[in-house]
């Protein structure tokens, strides 16, 4: 399929999204009023939390594609319940609330998704990118990883999974965050995508960037983070942005990669490719978006119709052969823009 997937796009995303969909309903049957975070293959159940973590937003992002794609008023409210209670990290010092809030509360407006005048999520959204804007570092040239997850706030950390929804969300919410976007992309830019390999995480030490361990070198997921956010730039602060994009992808967009790529005989990490085929797809390569679309469709939609194979985190043995909340959302939208359902830059 992956050959021919480019010219019979349609067929086959129309039949992966419907299993999707399905997918959804049964994970909102099983988790109720929770954030499902990681489910096991074997078991078929999923790990939850209460308030969301860092990924509660991609629950809320796919209840909130699923009333863009059903036009259903209950999956409306549903969506927009769920963003209501996500609105908590807005105060949360951490720089993956862009994650949060842009995937799963500002969603909601950007689809065009219809919820009562009780359910409004744009001022929510909004009053947390400033929030978020202020704490923007003038000496680091970037906001900082934060301290919700139990990092230190000195020294200030740097990491490359707090630039993707975080952009979009600054230079949606306004002129100014545009411009702390814009410096907080170029440092991490500048920072985690050198020739000899991707570093994902560095810390501020007198005056200098030194990089940290954690996530380590070569981590797939972090180049997919930070080739979405540089589609993204292309199109909320300029297109130039785009050149950069189209090097990276042809660095690291090769198929689905392992988690760690210094760790070849490791596990993949779908969850990665599935963010590359979104990345890919804004950035108008259709052709290979397709064909890493349709890799992941063949090889690792789960007979639930999840995405299988993701790596949460592979250097802590954490669900590293499981269906990932985010790995879906993103399989989910990937669907979605590849087959003309929404706009690419919608979200």
């Amino acid at each position: 399929m992956v050959a021919q997937a480019a010219g019979r796009v349609t067929r086959w995303a129309t039949a992966a999204l419907g299993r999707v969909l399905d997918r959804v309903a049964r994970t909102e049957a099983e988790v109720g009023q929770r954030f499902p975070l990681h489910a096991d293959p074997r078991e078929d159940s999923w790990t939850t939390t209460r308030r969301g973590s860092w990924t509660g937003g991609f629950w809320a992002g796919q209840l909130w594609l699923r009333a863009r794609l059903t036009g259903e008023a209950g999956h409306a409210r549903a969506a927009a319940d769920c963003a209501a209670r996500l609105a908590p990290w807005a105060e949360a010092d951490t720089v993956t609330r862009g994650l949060i809030l842009w995937y799963g509360v500002a969603a909601g407006g950007r689809l065009g998704v219809p919820t009562p005048a009780d359910a409004g999520t744009d001022e929510p959204a909004r009053a947390g990118a400033e929030r978020l804007r202020l704490t923007f570092d003038p000496a680091a040239g970037l906001l900082p990883w934060g301290t919700a997850f139990g990092d230190p706030a000195d020294p200030v950390i740097a990491r490359v999974d707090g630039v993707a929804g975080t952009l979009p969300l600054l230079c949606w919410a306004g002129e100014t965050g545009a411009v702390a976007a814009r410096r907080h992309l170029r440092t991490h830019l500048d920072l985690c995508a050198a020739p000899t390999g991707s570093r994902p995480a560095w810390q501020r030490e007198a005056g200098r960037w030194v990089p940290r361990d954690q996530p380590p070198r070569g981590w797939s997921r972090g180049e997919a983070w930070l080739l979405l956010a540089l589609a993204d730039a292309a199109h909320w602060l300029d297109p130039g942005f785009a050149r950069h994009g189209r090097e990276l992808a042809r660095r690291w967009a090769d198929g689905v990669p392992p988690a760690v790529r210094d760790r070849p005989d490791g596990p993949p990490d779908t969850s990665a490719a599935a963010i590359m085929v979104v990345a890919l797809a804004k950035l108008g390569q259709r052709e290979a978006a397709t064909a890493l679309l349709a890799e992941l469709v063949e090889g690792h939609l789960t007979g639930v119709g999840g995405l299988g194979d993701g790596c949460h985190d592979l250097t802590r043995g954490v669900a590293t052969r499981h269906e990932l909340v985010w790995g879906d959302y993103f399989l989910l939208l990937a669907l979605a823009i590849l087959t003309g359902t929404i706009p690419a830059h919608a979200v």
